[in-house]
């Protein structure tokens, strides 16, 4: 038998207490993307935002002001668009009108490459209409032209009053910045590889071009930096480097991420690290939708990434069991993902009619080994009956054991007991909140 002894013996612990893990604070400027009544800060002392673009032809309106708004209802806080000719700008007004009469005061960003100084410039009812401007350094112009046709479009948000976000991308960075930058390395003693030239011509050119657009005027708390490549470990470098020589808020996104689970996977694991260090003030997830997949899935996949690093709390959580030989029936796995998807459904009305509610915690396992030590974790769990188990499952609430479901129809009555533990909990919350308006 092992000696226990040292387990009651304090000198056996260590010095300190294990300190939790957290998420680093950084300080970044802040911007203010607005439409209406409604201001979404970014950077500052801000929550990490959520953002989306949708991939309807802005030329269908209505097609892309149903899209938005299915974007904004999932989570989306501010929804990108594509702008990219006189025929999309046209439609601008119209579908930011669609949306007004939707109630959907959703922000909407233009995304603009080649031409954005044109459509800003001939289209002012597009430039008023959208809440920020995406300007891509390396496709708005070459030689003589860049800097004038870039100081066209940082005119244009001066003129309106909106910010921007100066967004370097590796698929189409300054081939003219590039190739000095290459040229510098190659008379170093000990030249770079070529992918650190890349890297920092990344950064180069994002923060170049936001010193360039405030020497024009721009009000620096007014501009946004992202540099976005496809590989994990370059996200990473670069946007490392990137918060260290500035404080401009910065978007981080994974570009062209990649379809279903790698590209869920690959987003997930670059922003955690990043988000994890005190990096980025808002993210989006470049995900290429599956055949028959909803647009709305790389908002889901945002909030979770952000929800699971306790940077925000979006929807409530459910703890479920993996499954395994003592679980050969599928009964929690269908319970489980009937509570998730229920919960989800009703968000959009819980959060006026439940304040708070996003914080409850649902458990739904499967045995005896973790099952009554989860539920008792969370504010209301069931436990079923694993396989040659008493057919019983006992439900804790608030980390008590209050009663024990039997027979057929257990899913359905844990059910109903969520619902009313619910409007038990928060709806008295919100009643309160009402008498003292």
């Amino acid at each position: 038998m092992s000696d226990t002894s040292s387990i009651f013996d304090p000198a056996a612990f260590g010095s300190q207490p294990v300190a939790p893990a957290a998420p680093a604070a950084r300080r970044s400027r802040q911007a203010s993307v607005v439409w209406g009544a409604r201001t979404v800060t970014v950077g500052g002392d801000a929550p990490v935002r959520v953002q989306s673009m949708t991939n309807t032809d802005t030329v269908d309106a209505i097609g892309t002001a149903i899209q938005v708004k299915e974007l904004a209802i999932a989570g989306s806080e501010m929804v990108r668009i594509t702008v990219n000719t006189p025929e999309a700008a046209a439609q601008v007004p119209y579908i930011r009108e669609q949306l007004d009469r939707m109630g959907i005061d959703v922000p909407l960003i233009g995304d603009f490459h080649y031409n954005g100084h044109r459509l800003l410039t001939d289209y002012p009812a597009c430039a008023e209409a959208l809440s920020k401007y995406r300007i891509n350094p390396g496709n708005v112009g070459k030689g003589d032209k860049k800097d004038k046709q870039f100081g066209q479009m940082i005119e244009a948000a001066m003129r309106w009053n909106k910010p921007v976000r100066i967004g370097v991308n590796w698929g189409s960075l300054d081939q003219e910045l590039l190739a000095h930058l290459m040229d510098v390395n190659s008379q170093r003693a000990t030249p770079w590889e070529a992918k650190s030239v890349m890297y920092e011509a990344l950064i180069t050119s994002a923060i170049d071009s936001a010193k360039l657009a405030e020497s024009m005027g721009m009000n620096g708390d007014q501009i946004i930096l992202s540099c976005k490549v496809s590989g994990v470990q370059d996200l990473i470098s670069v946007y490392r480097e990137l918060a260290k020589r500035c404080s401009y808020p910065l978007h981080l996104g994974l570009t062209e991420a990649g379809m279903g689970t790698k590209g869920t996977v690959a987003s997930a694991t670059a922003l955690s690290v990043l988000l994890q260090e005190g990096i980025g003030d808002t993210i989006r997830v470049s995900l290429t939708p599956q055949p028959g997949e909803a647009r709305t899935q790389e908002v889901v996949i945002a909030n979770e990434i952000l929800q699971a690093l306790g940077l925000r709390i979006f929807v409530p959580s459910v703890t479920a069991c993996p499954g395994c030989g003592r679980t050969t029936s599928t009964t929690f796995q269908e319970l489980a993902k009937q509570i998730d998807d229920y919960l989800r459904l009703q968000m959009p009305v819980w959060r006026k009619k439940y304040p708070g509610v996003e914080t409850l915690k649902v458990a739904v396992m499967g045995c005896i080994v973790n099952g009554p030590g989860e539920s008792k974790h969370a504010d209301i769990g069931i436990s079923l009956p694993g396989t040659g188990e008493a057919p019983a499952a006992p439900v804790f609430i608030d980390g008590e054991k209050a009663l024990t479901l039997r027979g057929d129809n257990i899913a359905n009555e844990f059910h109903q007991l969520v619902e009313t533990y619910i409007d038990k909990r928060f709806g008295s919350s919100s009643e309160r909140a009402a008498e003292t308006v």
